[in-house]
């Protein structure tokens, strides 16, 4: 059972301040029953101490399958890094490979996060907020950039397949993002709000076809833009128009939506009311990145305890995390998908290539 029928958690999502839980967040994360937990870089030393760490997320809040999620895609968004883990090159080198060998691309693409599941189960990790479905567009913010598999819709969804069948084989369940699309992004989200001025016939035809090609994986994170042709006030995540016509309606995404950092300076207002509008507006769950004590007390001040229709995609979300199989691979097993992946990618990348 995975523990939300007996205490249904609150529709929020926390991070941890530093490398152990500190008496006052172990008091708090008891009380506010939180759906999640988000680690960052600053949460993680080395194989020991992170594994103590989600360890000890379990059992304060009593249950074995709260979902612990990391962005771990590769290249410059990394976690859990060298030395104590393997490098993992960006999308865009599957993307690049995929160019002249799509089928060795697709399987590469698999084989790496194969690789990456293991270390993130062997890490106390259960969730991935990865694969990117964005675009990549040119001329636009690298807060995308080389995160992307591609500009080419076909080429995006049959790696970020490979990587989500990858990942759910390695026992972690993926969250597609940036769900309606990041891609035309002209600003760094996390520093300031990007305006999107495509037309709406555009967006149908790039930006949300990956999101609409991919709608049964079971979370996907949305993504803090205004989109001008469609809601010209409020960006996506507190957009009830752009979660309900786009997201919910033409995308026909039905399952668990996370909002993506509330923290991010593409939103205004105070982080009370950033939950509460995200929520409102749709949202089944508030992410909170930075273990922040006050902000963290706003959040779940405004959050309540999951219910409906968001409850049901909460519980199946936690169900996929429970029924994982956590066979690890021998030890043969990782050394020939360690030397095929290498093979595989050897035209366009290398480990120690601090280039890509």
């Amino acid at each position: 059972m995975s523990g939300l029928e007996v205490n249904k958690p609150r529709a929020c999502i926390l991070g941890v301040g530093g490398t152990e839980l500190s008496n006052w967040e172990k008091g708090f994360f008891r009380e506010a029953t939180p759906y999640g937990f988000i680690l960052f870089a600053r949460n993680v030393e080395d194989r020991n101490q992170v594994r103590a760490l989600t360890k000890s997320l379990r059992d304060v809040v009593g249950n074995i399958n709260i979902p612990i999620f990391v962005d771990q895609e590769g290249g410059r968004v990394m976690r859990l890094k060298p030395p104590h883990w393997r490098k993992i090159p960006a999308a865009g080198v599957f993307g690049d490979l995929f160019d002249t060998k799509p089928d060795d691309a697709r399987e590469a693409a698999y084989i790496n996060a194969r690789l990456m599941a293991m270390d993130l189960r062997d890490a106390g990790f259960n969730t991935a907020c990865a694969p990117v479905l964005d675009l990549r567009f040119p001329g636009m913010s690298d807060v995308v950039g080389d995160r992307s598999y591609g500009a080419d819709v076909g080429k995006v969804v049959m790696l970020a397949s490979a990587v989500a069948a990858g990942l759910l084989d390695g026992g972690i369940a993926p969250v597609i993002k940036h769900i309606p699309g990041h891609g035309r992004a002209s600003v760094d989200s996390h520093k300031d709000l990007p305006v999107v001025s495509a037309s709406h016939a555009d967006l149908t035809r790039l930006d949300f076809a990956p999101f609409m090609q991919m709608k049964d994986v079971l979370a996907a994170m949305s993504a803090h833009l205004l989109f001008t042709a469609i809601d010209d006030q409020r960006p996506g995540t507190v957009s009830p128009t752009i979660i309900n016509d786009v997201i919910r309606g033409e995308i026909g995404f039905e399952n668990l939506l996370i909002s993506d950092d509330l923290s991010m300076e593409a939103l205004g207002g105070s982080i009370a009311s950033r939950t509460h509008e995200c929520l409102q507006a749709g949202c089944d769950v508030a992410l909170h990145c930075n273990g922040k004590r006050t902000e963290m007390e706003e959040v779940v001040s405004m959050t309540p305890i999951l219910s409906g229709n968001a409850l049901s995609r909460a519980q199946a979300f936690t169900n996929q995390i429970a029924s994982f199989k956590t066979d690890t691979p021998s030890a043969s097993q990782l050394t020939d998908w360690r030397m095929r992946l290498a093979d595989l990618l050897a035209s366009v990348w290398k480990a120690e290539d601090t280039a890509k």
